[in-house]
């Protein structure tokens, strides 16, 4: 996931491997040649240089490692958020999970005859 969210995050930002990587700290020598391992899949940077990409690409550290597109999508624009819309997307998340909880059983709780909630999960998209 971390390969293809890279890729994705850098052409939204429209610079080479090459310019990413030197901008992360890479050694101009080897940064275009890295970018792209990394983008392949073929090796992962470790979770500090992580952190100095996601900086550069505008984008949340925890984006780049979920493997929900819903998940990514919501992290995406918690991040954009200001911290008074923060607080009240938390607020409105909250009052959702609230809600569901007082209007159906727990997963694995459900009587005989009620069909048990579906299990929380990740949704997987190719």
């Amino acid at each position: 996931m971390l390969a293809r969210r890279l890729k994705q995050a850098r052409l939204r930002l429209g610079v080479s491997q090459e310019k990413l990587g030197k901008l992360a700290g890479i050694d101009e020598s080897s940064a275009s040649a890295r970018m792209n391992q990394y983008e392949r899949g073929k090796h992962a940077p470790d979770f500090s240089l992580m952190q100095r990409l996601a900086k550069i690409l505008g984008m949340p550290v925890s984006w780049f490692y979920t493997d929900d597109d819903d998940m990514a999508r919501l992290l995406e624009i918690f991040f954009r958020l200001d911290s008074a819309d923060r607080k009240r997307l938390l607020a409105v998340a909250e009052a959702l999970q609230s809600h569901k909880a007082e209007s159906r059983p727990l997963p694995g709780l459900a009587g005989p005859s009620e069909p048990a909630a579906k299990p929380l999960g990740h949704t997987l998209h190719a």
